[in-house]
Protein backbone atom coordinates (compact mmCIF):
# COMPACT_ATOMS: atom_id res chain seq x y z
CA UNK A 1 0.00 0.00 0.00
CA UNK A 2 1.49 2.79 -0.92
CA UNK A 3 1.09 6.26 1.31
CA UNK A 4 1.57 9.61 0.67
CA UNK A 5 0.76 11.93 3.58
CA UNK A 6 1.39 15.41 5.19
CA UNK A 7 1.80 16.24 9.14
CA UNK A 8 0.34 20.16 8.70
CA UNK A 9 -2.30 20.47 6.24
CA UNK A 10 -2.48 22.50 4.25
CA UNK A 11 0.32 21.38 2.62
CA UNK A 12 2.82 24.55 1.04
CA UNK A 13 3.09 24.92 -2.77
CA UNK A 14 7.01 23.75 -2.26
CA UNK A 15 6.02 20.69 -0.38
CA UNK A 16 3.20 19.63 -2.87
CA UNK A 17 5.93 20.03 -5.23
CA UNK A 18 8.52 18.11 -2.95
CA UNK A 19 5.76 15.45 -2.31
CA UNK A 20 4.95 14.84 -6.17
CA UNK A 21 8.61 14.90 -7.32
CA UNK A 22 9.42 11.87 -5.02
CA UNK A 23 6.32 10.28 -5.14
CA UNK A 24 7.10 10.21 -9.39
CA UNK A 25 10.68 8.89 -9.11
CA UNK A 26 9.72 6.48 -5.97
CA UNK A 27 6.32 5.24 -6.68
CA UNK A 28 6.09 2.80 -4.09
CA UNK A 29 7.15 5.71 -1.69
CA UNK A 30 5.68 6.13 1.71
CA UNK A 31 6.36 9.80 1.80
CA UNK A 32 5.79 12.10 5.05
CA UNK A 33 6.15 16.00 4.90
CA UNK A 34 6.45 18.73 8.09
CA UNK A 35 6.40 22.00 6.31
CA UNK A 36 6.20 24.54 9.62
CA UNK A 37 7.11 27.87 7.19
CA UNK A 38 7.21 26.75 3.27
CA UNK A 39 10.96 26.81 3.26
CA UNK A 40 12.34 24.34 6.23
CA UNK A 41 10.84 20.79 5.34
CA UNK A 42 11.30 17.59 6.86
CA UNK A 43 10.75 14.90 4.80
CA UNK A 44 10.36 11.01 5.44
CA UNK A 45 10.88 8.88 2.81
CA UNK A 46 10.40 4.62 3.05
CA UNK A 47 10.75 2.89 -0.03
CA UNK A 48 11.63 -0.31 -0.48
CA UNK A 49 13.59 0.62 -3.59
CA UNK A 50 16.19 1.87 -0.71
CA UNK A 51 16.86 -2.08 -0.07
CA UNK A 52 20.30 -2.86 0.23
CA UNK A 53 21.59 0.98 -0.15
CA UNK A 54 23.45 2.96 2.05
CA UNK A 55 21.87 6.16 3.50
CA UNK A 56 24.15 8.15 1.10
CA UNK A 57 22.58 6.17 -1.88
CA UNK A 58 19.08 6.87 -0.66
CA UNK A 59 19.24 10.88 -0.06
CA UNK A 60 21.23 11.02 -3.40
CA UNK A 61 18.05 8.75 -4.79
CA UNK A 62 15.55 11.52 -3.53
CA UNK A 63 17.95 14.74 -4.84
CA UNK A 64 17.74 13.34 -7.63
CA UNK A 65 14.13 13.63 -7.97
CA UNK A 66 13.87 17.06 -6.02
CA UNK A 67 16.24 18.18 -9.41
CA UNK A 68 16.18 21.72 -9.16
CA UNK A 69 13.54 22.30 -6.58
CA UNK A 70 15.88 21.85 -3.74
CA UNK A 71 18.28 24.58 -5.66
CA UNK A 72 15.84 27.33 -6.52
CA UNK A 73 13.12 27.21 -3.80
CA UNK A 74 13.60 24.98 -0.68
CA UNK A 75 16.05 26.83 1.89
CA UNK A 76 16.47 23.80 4.08
CA UNK A 77 15.51 19.95 3.95
CA UNK A 78 15.84 17.60 6.96
CA UNK A 79 15.56 14.00 5.03
CA UNK A 80 14.99 10.85 6.83
CA UNK A 81 15.19 7.69 4.27
CA UNK A 82 14.82 3.83 4.63
CA UNK A 83 13.72 0.55 3.29
CA UNK A 84 10.62 -0.89 3.50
Amino acid sequence: MVSHSYKNPPESPIATEVRHKICAALPDAKVEITDPDGVHLAATVISAQFSGKSKLAQHRMVYAALGDAFEERLHALQLTTRAS
